[in-house]
């Protein structure tokens, strides 16, 4: 039976059934299911189907935000201290790690860096992609982004959104390092092994 926070939907539908005030025959009846299966979902011995569960939720009168509204809170934000981030350098690229990968969030996963290209440096591969999208934001300095046979001069303030499955390279043509934040998914780059 599926838990939300500490209660469970049957615990939640037997709670509005007893405040309400009726039997676990009436609500059978008014849902078009068993007697015995109600008992059953009450109970935690079973979990309704969704037919079920929406025909309970609608003879209880029931929101079904309230039913998922534990189960919705039980999931974490992760914060990352900038005094905890993760830094490396590497051929004239710092990176410093903006997000924490869990393992949960393996499908929708965004990896955020904080790359700081110098002069005449360059991070990418003008060869090959990678599956997933990419979205980068200037924050001081110039570059160009080569993008398949196509190349987009950037500045502070510039953003720019791309299929990362197409050869990509990001090069600082200015004089002063290029700062930007650079927002892959799914992750690719796991510099800081998967933290």
């Amino acid at each position: 039976m599926l838990k939300t926070g500490n209660s469970s939907f049957g615990e939640k539908i037997r709670r509005v059934r007893e405040q309400k005030r009726l039997t676990l025959k009436d609500l059978a009846g008014g849902a078009g299911v068993s007697e015995s299966l109600v008992s059953q979902i009450e109970t935690g011995r079973v979990s309704p189907s969704i037919d079920t569960l929406l025909s309970i939720a609608d003879f209880l009168e029931i929101d079904l935000e309230y039913l998922f509204s534990d189960y919705k809170r039980t999931k974490k934000a992760t914060v990352l201290r900038q005094k905890d981030r993760s830094r490396m350098r590497r051929a004239g690229v710092s990176y410093e790690q903006l997000s924490l990968l869990t393992e949960e969030e393996n499908r929708h996963a965004v990896e955020a860096v904080l790359l700081e290209i110098e002069p005449g440096r360059q991070q990418g591969s003008r060869d090959y992609g990678h599956d997933g999208r990419e979205l980068g934001i200037i924050l001081d300095g110039r570059g160009e982004l080569s993008y398949g046979r196509d190349t987009y001069s950037l500045g502070k303030g510039d953003s720019i959104n791309f299929a990362s499955s197409i050869p990509h390279l990001l090069r600082n043509t200015g004089k002063r390092p290029l700062k930007a934040i650079w927002i892959i998914t799914p992750p690719k780059m796991h510099y800081f092994g998967g933290q």
